[in-house]
Formats: C-alpha cells, structure tokens, sequence
C-alpha cells in the first residue's frame, strides 16, 4: 500500500466549491412537516462520493422538533477520476478514555481504493464560531478524518466495496476480481477471481473492444454467517456462489429466459444482473438481485419468489437494500431507489405477494411470450416522488437508537442535493398489513436538504455514537489511539 500524507482540510481550496453568501440559506433544512412528537438529538455523517473527484463528508444534526443542521466535516480531492463506490466499516471496539472511529474506503474508475479514517463521535463545536467567520456555512473539521493510504489491489475500475467487519475489506472491479484485504495491515489475503464471459460477436456499448465481451464484477454480496458470497458480473445472465471458507466457486445459477423475459429482459438486452444483496421475509434468508428495471427475490433454495417493480409502472432501478423493521419479529422491508426521485419500500413476505398484471409495454418480441406467472411483492410506501428533481442515485436507511421507530433515508440525487427523511415503522407495517389499502402519497416526513454543488454518484451513512465523557479530539491523539487500533484488531484475529 502506498502511503500518501494529504490535507484533510481540503474545504480550505475555494477552487474545489465555490460558495457564495446565498449558499448558507442550505445550512439549515426547512421543515416541511411538522411532528407531535420530539425527538431525541442524534448525528449523522455523510459520505457522498462525486463524478467530479471529490469525496465529501457532512453531518446532519437532527433536532428535538424535526429540524436538521448540516456543517461539512471534509472534502477531500481524493482521485484522479469519477468516484463509483464508497463503504463504512463498523466502528472500533470501545476503549476507556479514547474516542472511537470507523473506517472509510473509496472507489474509482482510476483503478484505486483510498481509505481514511473517520471519527465515529460528532465533531466538538467549539471553534464553530471562528469558521463561520471565513465561512458562508457551518463546517465542523475533526483532525482525525484523515487518509491512510492507497491500495492497488485491481488493474480496472472499482465497482464495489464492503465491510463485512471492521478487520475486512472487500473489493470487486472491472478486472473480474475481488480482492479480500485484512485492515489491520492492508495486506490482500486472498484474490478470487471470476471466469470472463466468452466473446459473441459485437456486444452491445461501447465498453468492450471489437469482438470483445463486456467483462468484470457488477457487485457481490456477503451473507451474514461470512461462509457465503453471491457475486453478479457483465456479460453474464448468471449468478454465481462463492464458498468464502475456501476462496473456491460453489455453484452458477443461470437465469431463465421466462424470468428475463418477465422482467423487461427481451432477447436484444443483456439480461445481466447489476446489484445484489442478502435479506430476511417471513423468518428466512432470501437475496434480491437487480436488473436494468426490477428486482427479483430468490429463496435460499435459488428459486425465483417474486419480482419487485409493478408491470404497469417500471422505471429505472439505481439502488436497493433490505431495511428491519420490527426486530422482534423479524420483519424487514426491501427499500429501492428509482429513476423518478424515490425510494421505494415493499414486503416480500408470502402473504404480501400478489399476481401479476398484464404488461402493456410489450416489445414485438415478448407479445407472443405467455403472460407473466411470478408474483409481486406489495408496494407498502415510499418517500420523495414529488419535488425530488432527477434519479435517486444511492440511498441508505438507517434505524435511530435513540428514536424506538424512526428510521433515516439519505438520499443523494445525481443534481448533487441530499435529502434527509424520517420515516416511522409503524406507518410501513400498517400499510404492510392491510390488504385493501392504495398508497397515495408519501411516507415520513422531508427534514431537510442539503446542495453539494457536486454530481454525486455513490453515498455512504452511519448514526454518530455519543463522545465518551473527558475526551476530547486532539491530533496529538491520533498515532497513540491508532497503535492502540491495531491491537484490539490483533485480538480480533
């Protein structure tokens, strides 16, 4: 890994946003809604990353009447090309008298992974004052975001990254690799690598050479017991399985030309699967695959259960990921980002699935193809829709600790505005639960947004965790603290 020293304070560079004193009407959000009931003050930190280079980190403070308070937290020029993914991993174990802090990596089409190191408390308010003063808004610097260094694990662009725990990172790219890297001392364990599709002809885009193929991995997903991983990449109509104990393939589960067919995947698209995740519906494990326009549920006997998008209404998919809402009885709910400014929730329970309807934009090929025969699951709820200008790019949806019932959703547009969404559980099980009702309008309420002057493309969240009582940020701090990281992660191992 090469270890490069940076400036974290890269808000500094007026060349990097240009600001001008209208700018600070975006600090605070307008309320649209107004709510009974108070809430408990929590901290969010947001990690937008850019086509135009620049990883930016926010927080947004929400208030006991609704109200939320952005204030830039970084702004680093962190590659040499678009962005395409970031991750978060878990933050470190908590030690008596030290702060915590959660690790940062970023993806690009330049071919590297960055990785930082972020607080995981909110930043100290004390010298709020002083940047105001040379500032139109709010900007809370914290001296241990800072970057770690490069990785060059990958010889193409990045297209995913996660943290399946903190003492893990995992990569896929366009080389048709994922690289496991241990954090404690960046060192890649193991490199698994994907069979590259065979070349028919002239592929569709213009992202392969003459005779070539479209090759490398869209995304991967990590099941929970860390033993499994489902990988999905271009040029494939296939899905395949990874034995993660081993590093070895366990098994390629092809898609029917009936499922593509039903799911806007006509002879003439590439019918290859673009985003992958792990859920749970009625007690049991499941996965979700996304295509070009829908998403289909599998059970963990591989079998089609249901496709997400109504035939009527099918727009483009961006984003999508399980979200629990009921802990206690195990119910989650399948949150998705669209072309049409929202984020989505359905339940793909088996009670909650229904049949489908007739397709009425049918393409020459598919009007002699039989009717559909998989279920839909039910359409529950979803947020922004109106006044949301442009595609929701990424989303994530985070549970409150504090709040019992209140669920976050950041959104990032590709206009570069983020949105802050409350949403209450409640409201998504009763809308669950009955059968007969039509959802209308949006669910939750918009708390605030927030203009990044930047065309975000990937997004990254997590709930700040309150600061031990005594310690306070100080860069003297951080090579002791980081020595300190590295032997709980030792333990760890």
């Amino acid at each position: 890994m090469a270890k490069r020293k940076r400036q974290n304070a890269a808000v500094s560079e007026p060349a990097a946003e240009p600001v001008s004193t209208k700018k600070s009407k975006t600090t605070k959000a307008k309320t649209t809604a107004t709510s009974d009931a108070k809430l408990v003050e929590e901290t969010i930190q947001i990690v937008a990353g850019s086509y135009d280079r620049v990883l930016h980190g926010l927080t947004a403070s929400i208030g006991p009447k609704g109200d939320v308070e952005f204030a830039d937290t970084f702004l680093f020029n962190a590659h040499a090309s678009a962005i395409r993914c970031v991750a978060v991993s878990p933050p470190s174990p908590p030690i008596p008298g030290q702060t915590q802090k959660v690790l940062l990596a970023s993806g690009s089409t330049d071919e590297r992974i960055h990785v930082y190191n972020l607080s995981a408390h909110p930043p100290s308010k004390k010298n709020k004052e002083a940047l105001l003063s040379v500032a139109p808004r709010p900007i809370l610097e914290n001296p241990k975001n800072r970057e770690l260094g490069t990785l060059l694990h990958h010889d193409s662009t990045i297209t995913a990254l996660r943290f399946p725990t903190r003492s893990k990172l995992l990569s896929a790219s366009d080389d048709s690799t994922i690289a496991i890297t241990r954090t404690r001392d960046w060192s890649m364990l193991s490199n698994i690598k994907t069979p590259k599709p065979k070349a028919h002809g002239r592929p569709t885009g213009d992202t392969a050479p003459f005779g070539g193929t479209p090759s490398g991995v869209n995304d991967f997903a990590i099941h929970p017991s860390m033993k499994l991983m489902i990988s999905v990449s271009k040029g494939e109509r296939c899905m395949r399985l990874w034995n993660l104990v081993t590093g070895k393939k366990a098994g390629v589960l092809s898609f029917s030309k009936e499922m593509l067919r039903e799911i806007g995947e006509s002879k003439h698209a590439s019918g290859e699967a673009r985003r992958v995740t792990w859920g749970t519906a009625d007690g049991a494990d499941e996965f979700a695959v996304g295509f070009d326009r829908d998403v289909v549920v599998f059970g963990m006997d591989s079998v089609p259960k249901c496709k997400v998008m109504p035939t009527t209404k099918r727009v483009k998919i961006h984003q999508f990921a399980y979200v629990t809402v009921d802990e206690e009885a195990g119910d989650s709910l399948l949150a998705v980002a669209t072309e049409d400014g929202r984020v989505a929730f359905f339940s793909t329970k088996a009670e909650d699935l229904s049949k489908p309807e007739p397709s009425n934009d049918k393409t020459q090929d598919d009007k002699k193809a039989p009717e559909p025969t998989l279920p839909v699951a039910k359409f529950v709820g979803y947020v922004g829709g109106e006044g949301v200008q442009g595609r929701i790019k990424d989303f994530a949806v985070i549970p409150s600790t504090a709040n019992k019932g209140t669920l976050y959703v950041v959104g990032a547009s590709s206009d570069g505005k983020i949105r802050l969404w409350t949403v209450q559980t409640g409201e998504l099980l009763e809308a669950a639960r009955n059968k007969e009702a039509k959802v209308e309008k949006p669910a939750g309420v918009l708390r605030g947004t927030y203009e990044t002057h930047n065309r975000v493309t990937c997004l990254a969240a997590f709930l700040m965790l309150e600061r031990p009582e005594g310690v306070e940020d100080s860069e003297d701090e951080v090579e002791e603290e980081e020595e300190d990281d590295s032997e709980s992660e030792d333990e760890e191992e």
